[in-house]
């Protein structure tokens, strides 16, 4: 299986810089437009871009990637746009989490392959939502899958925002099943739950993950769609809420928001803990925290 893989390793790997490259344009884009509101004295923010490096446990290479963060622009008080490809072999602890989900193999060859995209965007102006974005593939000897998907994360709640972030979903994915985005949409509504609060972080979106259909053309293809609906669903929500006026009490409420997205992130993301025990760079595992929180 690892050799038949290497030329969609390869496409995979590729597929989720060149998204990466038009987010990271299309945000730098809306730094440069944001010409009047509060944070318009502001110099338009621009993407620090640092590499990141894995090391196996024997100190080898294992991969790395890129980890672009903008901090304190006229629009993003923070954003991360995240790449990596990693491998190697998984530590006990990893081993345990894959096999408790069903992935055949982690015993006898703990051998893997990962590469996606990892975005998180924290907000100036509280009008405009917090917004998540993930797509990867992932090998090991004996499977391989996609997943990934988008949440939105407002701290104020616009209906019509919410219809348009799930209707541009909805019709990127309606060509790949028709009941595709109910059961997506579904899985989002269950894995973006915060039990101890009881409530959900935000306003939903789609989530997938261990998706393999038996056709790599296919769940790519799906994968990618994931990918391509996130600008068309998002940017037209900054785009009208940028220049709206706020208040402190708005400001405060962004803030207890993002105390809760932190909860989430630290106590249950699958991301953020499969990162940490494979030893990839904590700065760019950690870089969907808000740069302030607070809780009441």
């Amino acid at each position: 299986m690892k050799d038949m893989l290497d030329d969609e390793k390869t496409r995979a790997s590729a597929w989720f810089r060149q998204l990466r490259d038009d987010i990271v344009a299309s945000f730098e884009g809306l730094e440069d437009s944001h010409a009047s509101g509060p944070f318009s004295d502001m110099a338009p923010g621009r993407f620090e871009v640092t590499e990141t490096k894995r090391q196996s446990d024997d100190g080898s290479d294992a991969g790395g990637g890129l980890m672009s963060v903008m901090r304190g622009g006229r629009v993003f008080e923070k954003v991360g746009v995240n790449v990596s490809t990693v491998y190697g072999s998984l530590g006990e602890q990893a081993q345990r989490a894959m096999a408790a989900r069903g992935i055949p193999g982690m015993e006898s060859d703990p051998r893997f392959w990962a590469s996606g995209i990892s975005l998180v965007a924290h907000m100036q102006n509280p009008h405009c939502p917090a917004v998540h974005m993930n797509t990867r593939m992932f090998w090991t000897p004996h499977a391989w899958w996609f997943g990934g998907g988008s949440d939105l994360n407002p701290c104020l709640e616009y209906d019509e925002d919410t219809a348009h972030f799930h209707s541009t979903q909805k019709a990127h994915l309606d060509p790949h099943g028709s009941d595709l985005y109910d059961r997506l949409k579904a899985w989002a509504d269950e894995y973006f739950y915060i039990p101890h609060r009881n409530r959900a972080r935000g306003v939903g979106g789609i989530f997938m993950d261990d998706r393999n259909t038996g056709d790599w053309e296919a769940d790519f293809a799906l994968t990618q769609d994931i990918g391509r609906a996130f600008l068309p669903a998002f940017v037209p929500l900054v785009e009208k809420r940028r220049e709206t006026a706020f208040d402190e009490t708005h400001k405060d409420a962004q803030l207890v928001h993002r105390g809760l997205y932190a909860e989430y992130n630290l106590v249950y993301d699958r991301g953020t803990k499969f990162g940490l025990a494979t030893g990839h760079d904590a700065n760019a595992v950690l870089m969907s925290l808000p740069p302030f929180a607070k809780w009441v």
